[in-house]
This record gives structure tokens, sequence and C-alpha cells, in this order.
């Protein structure tokens, strides 16, 4: 049998190793192993439960890929908004106090027992009646509406000046780790593939062509990130790990008030008969399928099938997270939360090592 990290990968960490050596390992290719020569109509839900970290918005994204492929003009639920916000909620409250704190916190337990969009069952109709109320008491302490105005003024000064004084469990374990999570880390070029439908298709061209090109992507021969900071409604890039918590927090707010359905883009194009791809923003960045069929209406299979998700681009060999990684010394005492701070604002979505000593993500 098949261990778990056989399954979903796991990235190993060398701080102060060159790249590619700095974050090696990466994810099986699943997506393309176990969909072709199934019916169509099946992929989404093979591929929710293949990541089954992210299962809505590739149950989606899947959805999406196919509709177009078979030129079916279907309109889907919008319920990326709230997957979306309840994905934050679990990375903030789960793994934020283990990563930042290296231990649970009886607040973030207290918090995600009362959440009204965690136990709403799927409902997104929860996310804006009971959650600004919810966000004050539980992890801003101050009202939702007043910080986000702040934040759009002049994000970096209101989120410091939020966290340095602000009486929420969130702001203190933020504050406690700022000395750190305040270094500027080097940013890789935000991925916006999905401002145009031409880019889409060099981007659809380039997966079917190189085989690899799923657990290597490049954008004009360079790699990129992609993160709730990178959406096509944002201006600049991050310039560290507090600015990238900042933006999910941010997010977080936005969607959670009233207008927040807004806030997220997904689409899909049709590349040929047959062939469709379509992309979402999600929670840890831009996810894109590819889906070519063979055959038509219901008795159509899958011929082809790729899955591009963010950790593919935020952890690959040469990019961002590799880059920081590599700067870092492993005799100095924080090497071990500056490792983990990287991995709390970026994302991955399978276990990381450290140093031989298994350190766990998101599980």
């Amino acid at each position: 049998m098949m261990s778990l990290d056989a399954l979903a990968g796991v990235l190993r960490v060398q701080p102060g190793a060159p790249r590619p050596a700095a974050l090696s390992g990466q994810r099986p290719d699943w997506a393309a192993r176990l969909a072709v020569g199934r019916p169509a109509q099946s992929l989404p839900d093979l591929l929710g439960a293949v990541f089954s970290l992210c299962s809505h918005a590739h149950r989606l994204c899947a959805r999406a890929a196919v509709d177009a492929a078979r030129g079916i003009d279907a309109q889907q639920p919008d319920t990326l908004r709230g997957e979306t916000l309840r994905e934050h909620l679990r990375r903030m409250l789960l793994d934020w106090p283990v990563l930042l704190a290296s231990e649970p916190s009886a607040n973030a337990q207290r918090a995600l027992a009362s959440c009204p969009v965690l136990r709403a069952g799927g409902r997104d109709d929860a996310c804006a009646d009971n959650m600004p109320d919810w966000i004050e008491r539980h992890l801003l302490g101050v009202v939702p509406t007043q910080w986000l105005a702040a934040f759009e003024r002049a994000p970096q000064q209101a989120f410091a000046d939020w966290r340095d004084a602000a009486p929420s469990w969130l702001a203190r374990l933020l504050r406690d780790s700022a000395a750190l999570a305040d270094a500027p880390v080097a940013a890789s070029p935000a991925l916006h593939v999905h401002a145009s439908e031409a880019a889409l298709r060099a981007l659809a061209a380039a997966m079917t062509q190189d085989p690899a090109f799923t657990r290597r992507p490049r954008i004009d021969g360079a790699c990129a990130e992609t993160g709730c900071w990178t959406r096509l409604a944002d201006a600049a890039l991050p310039r560290s790990a507090s600015d990238r918590f900042a933006a999910r927090l941010a997010e977080l707010v936005r969607l959670a008030l009233p207008g927040g359905e807004h806030r997220l883009r997904s689409g899909r194009i049709v590349l040929a008969p047959g062939e469709g791809l379509a992309w979402a923003e999600m929670a840890r960045g831009l996810l894109v399928h590819h889906v070519r069929l063979d055959g038509q209406g219901d008795q159509a299979r899958i011929a082809a099938c790729h899955v591009l998700a963010p950790t593919e681009w935020n952890f690959d060999l040469h990019g961002a997270v590799a880059a920081a990684i590599e700067k870092l010394d492993p005799a100095e005492p924080d090497c071990a939360r500056r490792v983990a701070l990287l991995m709390a604002a970026y994302d991955p979505c399978v276990r990381y090592e450290w140093a031989g000593a298994a350190e766990l993500t998101h599980a």
C-alpha cells in the first residue's frame, strides 16, 4: 500500500542549500493518471476526491471545463465565495496557531466552534448574516467595516497598527511573529494569466505540449506566484510574510461582508470542439483545469486532463519560496520559525519536512 506522502506528495526543505535543493519534492500528477478514460460527467467528483483540501474549487473548475468542452452553457451556483471564506477560516484557526506559535490555540478553537459560516453546513447565505459580529468578537477586536476601510487606504500601515494594538488573540499571534514575518521576501511576478483569453489559450497549449508543465509551470519562461494577494482586482505584490497574512485577513473580511460575492472571479473558454478550459480564484490562488473529451454527450470520456494548482506555482524549485529558503542560515536559532512563517504565508496543500524532521503544514 502506498504511503500518504507517496499519494499526496511532500515538500523537502533544506535552508541555506542552493536551488533546486533548497526546496524539493513535488506532487504526483494524479489528474492526468486517473482521469483518462473515465466518463466526462464523473470528473468533478474524481478531482474533488483527489484534491480533498480544496475539493469544492476543483469540483467547480472541473465541471466548468467539461461543460466548455461539451459546448454546454450551463450556469453553476455561485458557491466560490462561501467555500473560499471557509478555507481562509480553517487556515487561520487551525494552521496559523501551530505554525506561528507551535501549539494549538484555545481561543482559535472557541472561534472555530462558534463560527456561523463553518456551522452553516455549506450554506452561503450565512456569509453576510452573522459573520461581521463574529469577526469583530473572535478575530479583529474592532468593527470589520472600519478595519477594512483603514486597510484599503494604507494596507501595510493599517495592518501593522491593528496588529500592534488590538487586544484580539489573532493580533497577539501575529504580533509575536512580527519581527520575523516583516522581513522582506523576494516575490515572483504575479500570476495574472486569467486576465486575457489569449494568455489562457497559450497556457492551455503549454499544458498539452509538455507533459511536465503542470509540475513545473512557467509564464514567459519564468516562475510566478499566486495567492489571495494576486487577484485581478489587486495591484501590488506584497513584500513579506506579514503582507501575505494581511492579504488573507483582508480577503476574509471582504468575503464576509455584503458585496463579497463580487470579490472572486472565475471563467471558462471553449478551446476547440471537445476541448475546454476553466479557471477560478480560490483560497490558495488561481486554479486552472483543462480537459479534452473523446465522444459526445453522455457518452463522452476524458481523453486528457490537466490540473494546474497554486501549490505548483508557489513551491516551484526555483520560485519565491525556494529563493527565500535558499537565503536562510540553518544554524540560526530562528530558522525553523522562518520556514514555518513562509509555509503559513504561501500555504502549500501538502506536508513539508525540515532538517530531517517531519513538520505538518496543512493536513
